[in-house]
């Protein structure tokens, strides 16, 4: 027995080998007689005695169905009766790779549609449409699975199960086929919602919430309409899976298919009311439900988002809709924190998605609920490390509420001074959040802050004594690099603020912010939005900046030789390349901006070496179109803050030309713009 189980362990280990190499296997995916053979191999492997073997041989396919998708032609036929099999009659661990492997397929077949979208030909080569060929018994197989349900399944959403799986599938499947998708599943979803056995209900409502994206919306209005009622007479099933998942898939029908704006209304005058107050009776289900209903809540208000007037018919009910969150917020019987932070996140988006003024004297009361709840968080004593981990994860939320009621006050004239009238106290709440922290800065008080100089402007200079030395803790935590990042975004906040006002801290605030530009240790994210602060500072503090040219300038031309040796071929490096240009372009415009009036010959020595570096991003095709822009600009700032002093420099290249044409083509207005007036400040120094 002992070498039965020798030789299953030698082939188990084989088949992980097979999966770890497969990454380096394209010479042997590309020659037919090798591929035939890794083929015949995984798939006599998947039918193993051991289910280890079975589940690794499954694993090998998806791995497979997503690097080699071009190859899998001839071998289809095979794979369907192998997956079928293990779904139908296999362990559970088999059965969910087997559903996995058509998750891939999707994946694949998604990513070419969106690779060939507006081409005329959409049977483009490369795409064999395996999904869609394979509909008639792929639907039915994955219908099956949603009837596999675990008792209690919502009660833990770790759980990953085949119904789970199916449904996940099934609905990348109507991602990838869109309305022929629907003669297949709506049969099952009338033949099952009415029965007794709840497996039969909860399995139709999954299958119709699963396949919301995909089908056009003209096709699933009809029977979005008529299942609506349905739905919401649902939420009153005796079992709790069914609710669970109806809350679900209506939080599914509101983030999908609704919009004020669209020609086709899922929501109507006639049936909000009713929406409404089951969402409010839902709310008051066991934590799994009411947790789905405050989706549900939350994508509700994000279809009234853009309403074209200055008025919303979500308005009357906002007073309840607060209130049940307000109360849901507080419910005891909610064992992990996932419910609170939910119902917190739905009354952000209902403050967001609000009409000002007609909401306002709502939104100042709310104002001085989540005040009242801070300051009575920042009081307790607490002793254990479990009771702090709790009061500064209630922090945070009560901190996102405020930083949310601040910019909707303050992106209003009319509701400005609510906020203003109650700056001063809740600058002392936030700076008594701070103080709960002894080693670290609250992420989520110091992104407050960012809104809160937005909202105080000048006026923020009475609190800066105060609040510097957190700035400052922040600016050094540089081993919570989030922490460290968000604190830099708030320099720049609080420079934009207060202007040369700031002029006392910078001393402080540069030496940090190059202290963090020499550090090996700190996360590379956040050195690109350093730069930008430099800009920032300098814009603010105008011709005071000289004295802080000797340094910055090096770090600035250090940067860009760095920019000029990263590996494109990695994504990761692209992006962080594509972060750091900007970051350096939006240095150099604040810098020559802050110079014009008064310093700009202290920019004359860098001026060539920032041209060389723009042509050397406009000949990369890598750049993105944040940085096409960023590049531009500063091109323009060169020429309107230097003047003829630069006049020989732009007469001895011609990129700039090219560059401006290129974004003259482009389809982005905000490009056009900026190259226009780029093309304006070139022509004025040349003709100078």
């Amino acid at each position: 027995m002992s070498g039965v189980q020798e030789s299953s362990k030698i082939r188990l280990a084989a088949v992980k080998s097979l999966y770890n190499a497969l990454d380096f296997a394209q010479t042997n995916f590309d020659n037919e007689m090798e591929r035939n053979y890794i083929m015949k191999v995984v798939c006599e492997t998947a039918v193993s005695k051991e289910p280890e073997i079975r589940q690794a041989a499954f694993e090998c396919l998806v791995s497979i169905a997503s690097m080699y998708y071009e190859i899998l032609g001839p071998y289809m036929e095979v794979l369907f009766d192998l997956t079928s099999n293990a779904v139908k009659g296999d362990e559970e661990s088999v059965a969910l790779q087997a559903v996995e492997f058509w998750s891939s397929i999707c994946d694949m077949e998604i990513q070419i549609q969106d690779e060939f979208e507006g081409a005329d030909d959409r049977s483009s080569e490369g795409h064999h449409q395996f999904i869609k060929r394979a509909l008639p018994i792929l639907v039915p197989m994955l219908l099956e699975t949603l009837l596999k349900q675990e008792e209690d399944q919502d009660q833990d959403d770790s759980i990953w199960n085949l119904s789970m799986a199916g449904g996940t599938c099934l609905g990348l499947v109507a991602k990838t086929v869109g309305d022929e998708i629907l003669p297949l599943v709506i049969p099952f979803v009338q033949g099952n919602i009415m029965k007794p056995d709840w497996r039969s209900r909860e399995a139709a409502t999954f299958a119709f919430g699963s396949i919301l994206e995909g089908p056009s919306i003209e096709k699933l209005l009809p029977m979005v309409h008529s299942g609506l009622d349905f739905l919401l007479n649902a939420m009153k099933d005796p079992v709790s899976q069914v609710k669970d998942t109806t809350a679900w898939t209506l939080g599914r029908i509101f983030e999908i298919l609704h919009s004020s704006n669209s020609e086709y209304q899922v929501v109507t005058p006639g049936n909000l009311q009713r929406i409404i107050s089951v969402l409010l009776e839902g709310i008051r289900e066991a934590p799994n439900v009411s947790e789905k209903i405050c989706g549900a809540i939350y994508f509700l208000a994000q279809g009234y988002e853009d309403t074209e007037s200055n008025s919303s018919v979500l308005t009357p009910y906002l007073g309840e809709i607060i209130s049940a969150l307000l109360l849901t917020t507080d419910r005891t019987d909610v064992s992990n924190s996932k419910l609170r932070s939910s119902a917190y996140e739905t009354l952000n988006e209902i403050v967001r998605c609000s009409q000002i003024p007609e909401t306002a004297n709502m939104i100042a009361q709310l104002l001085g609920e989540i005040m009242t709840r801070l300051n009575k968080n920042v009081e307790l004593q607490t002793s254990s490390s479990d009771e702090k981990e709790k009061q500064s994860d209630l922090q945070a939320l009560l901190c996102g509420v405020l930083q949310v009621i601040i910019q909707k006050l303050c992106g209003s004239d009319n509701t400005k001074l609510i906020f203003l009238q109650a700056a001063d106290q809740m600058m002392t709440l936030f700076l008594r959040v701070f103080a709960c922290h002894s080693s670290t800065v609250h992420e989520e008080a110091m992104l407050a802050i960012g809104s809160f100089a937005y909202g105080t402007g000048h006026e923020f200079a009475k609190y800066m004594p105060e609040f510097y030395n957190y700035l400052n803790m922040g600016l050094q935590n540089f081993e919570e690099y989030q922490v460290c990042s968000i604190s830099v975004g708030v320099v720049g906040d609080i420079c934009r603020a207060m202007d040369d006002k700031v002029l006392p801290y910078c001393d402080g605030i540069v030496s940090n912010l190059l202290k963090n530009l020499s550090n090996s240790m700190l996360h590379r994210s956040v050195k690109a939005p350093i730069f930008s602060c430099f800009g920032d500072i300098a814009l603010a503090i105008g011709e005071q900046f000289e004295k802080y040219i000797p340094y910055v300038m090096p770090m600035l031309q250090g940067a860009s030789e760095i920019c000029a040796n990263l590996d494109n071929s990695d994504e990761d490096m692209l992006e962080y390349g594509n972060q750091l240009r900007r970051g350096i372009f939006e240095a150099y415009s604040g810098i020559l901006q802050g110079f014009k009036t008064s310093k700009a010959e202290l920019m004359m020595p860098f001026a060539s070496h920032l041209l060389q570096f723009t042509e050397a991003v406009f000949r990369d095709t890598s750049r993105d179109d944040t940085v096409t822009k960023a590049a531009v600009a500063v091109i323009g700032d060169l020429a309107d803050a230097l003047g003829p002093s630069v006049k020989l420099l732009l007469k001895n290249t011609s990129f700039h030309v090219h560059f401006l044409g290129e974004c003259f083509n482009s389809e982005d207005d905000q490009l056009k713009e900026t190259a226009l007036w780029t093309q304006g400040m070139i022509g004025r120094v040349l003709a100078s």
